[in-house]
């Protein structure tokens, strides 16, 4: 089954397809080695972050994927690096973990784009958060006390300072918050920018090449089992987002996640539209402008299961907010919708580590934040195979606090009314 389905509403206008990428950068399949120093299931932004960190430390890896490089929910990502933004009461752990990695960002940008030749369009000009009517302003004044409480850069800006920065907004803005450090990158080119950096540190990629059981030799992980045979490993990271149950279950190994639904559609801007400056949320959508003129809406957040249509509600969610948000989005043409499977933990934060059998970690449950957090996962684990154990916020995110917080609640004391 796949976790991205994109419809194209032109055919003479494509959205890149999951098979436009890495397969066609680098051309045919590698020879499946014998064995590796680690085999990594998933080639989406983590996996293939992981691998690329890990080959320049000088280490053999294998990463396969069933579908092609991104095909989940890294190309139906619009990019964002909101750290700020993102920010919610009760996420201070994940908060930290999320500034490590943007911090990361501008080093990580720099390598890939020099080792890949790729630009990933990346842009700094910051995020605005608007309220658009006064109804809204109430909350979003809570999210900016919260920012401030965890001393993040967020400007409060008053409806004319807002419409300043963005003249196209409808003229009923009742105010904004400007996050400086929360930039964007561009899916499209970063999904195989990673997957030629690499290839080109010496990592061996398999698309198209489904995983179907991690091999267990005395009782560790031993390597692979695909469709293309056995590829033997001295360690196996398990970075299939949503699908890691499937090849971590029958382990006994409990990863509490789900999918959750984001449909998604990209707009083609104008001189005549105009575009925006900024990423731009509003409480219903968010809007991110990418340098080729496109203009992303995102993005629908729905708990359906493994149900990755497209659908009609979807699509009017984004319209209707973007029609509140940017009148003159009314004459844009719209390139493509797509959907793609959010891999939720129960706390809404990766789980990143070791699984209590020896020779087998696993990366997954990014949520939303899977392009934001693929530096400080990718070093995460090079400390973890290179120098023994994961430093920084990271080794707060294994499997094991959710056994913690289980216990907790058991020994919570109940009250009695």
């Amino acid at each position: 089954m796949a976790d991205y389905t994109s419809l194209k509403l032109d055919p003479g206008k494509r959205l890149i397809a999951p098979e436009d990428t890495a397969l066609q950068a680098l051309g045919e399949h590698p020879a499946l080695p014998e064995t590796v120093d680690v085999a990594i299931a998933g080639a989406g932004v983590i996996g293939l972050s992981i691998g690329w960190r890990l080959a320049a430390r000088g280490l053999s890896v294998a990463v396969f994927d069933r579908n092609t490089a991104g095909t989940g929910a890294s190309l139906a990502a619009t990019g964002m690096l909101a750290a700020a933004a993102e920010h919610e009461p009760g996420g201070d752990e994940l908060l930290t973990l999320a500034l490590e990695s943007q911090e990361l960002w501008p080093q990580f940008r720099s390598m890939l784009e020099s080792e890949s030749g790729i630009d990933i369009d990346y842009r700094n000009e910051g995020t605005l958060l608007v309220a658009n009517n006064r109804d809204e302003v109430d909350r979003l004044r809570f999210r900016h006390e919260l920012q401030q409480r965890c001393g993040l850069d967020a400007q409060w800006l008053n409806p004319g300072e807002t419409r300043t920065l963005e003249p196209g907004l409808r003229s009923s803005v009742a105010g904004g918050i400007l996050c400086r450090g929360d930039h964007q990158v561009d899916p499209r080119p970063m999904v195989p920018a990673l997957a030629r950096a690499f290839v080109k540190q010496g990592g061996s990629l398999f698309e198209k090449t489904a995983v179907t059981a991690i091999d267990m030799a005395g009782g560790r992980a031993g390597g692979l089992l695909t469709d293309a045979g056995l590829c033997k490993a001295k360690s196996v990271v398990i970075a299939n987002g949503v699908w890691a149950g499937e090849l971590l279950d029958p382990l006994n190994i409990d990863t509490p996640m789900r999918p959750l639904r984001g449909q998604a559609m990209s707009l083609i801007t104008t001189r005549q539209t105009g575009t925006l400056s900024h990423v731009v949320w509003t409480e219903q959508i968010h809007l991110a402008p990418k340098r080729d003129g496109r203009l992303v809406v995102g993005a629908t957040v729905e708990d359906m299961g493994f149900q990755a249509a497209v659908t009609a509600g979807g699509a009017l969610a984004l319209l209707e907010g973007l029609h509140r948000a940017l009148p003159s989005s009314e004459e844009m043409e719209v390139e493509a919708i797509w959907s793609g499977f959010r891999p939720t933990s129960d706390d809404d934060a990766p789980i990143i580590g070791e699984t209590g059998i020896d020779g087998l970690s696993v990366a997954t449950g990014h949520h939303r934040n899977g392009i934001l957090l693929a530096p400080v996962t990718g070093k995460a684990f090079e400390d973890y195979f290179v120098h023994g154990a994961m430093t920084g916020a990271a080794a707060n995110f294994g499997l094991a606090r959710f056994a913690r917080n289980q216990a907790a609640l058991r020994h919570e004391p109940h009250q009695v009314d």
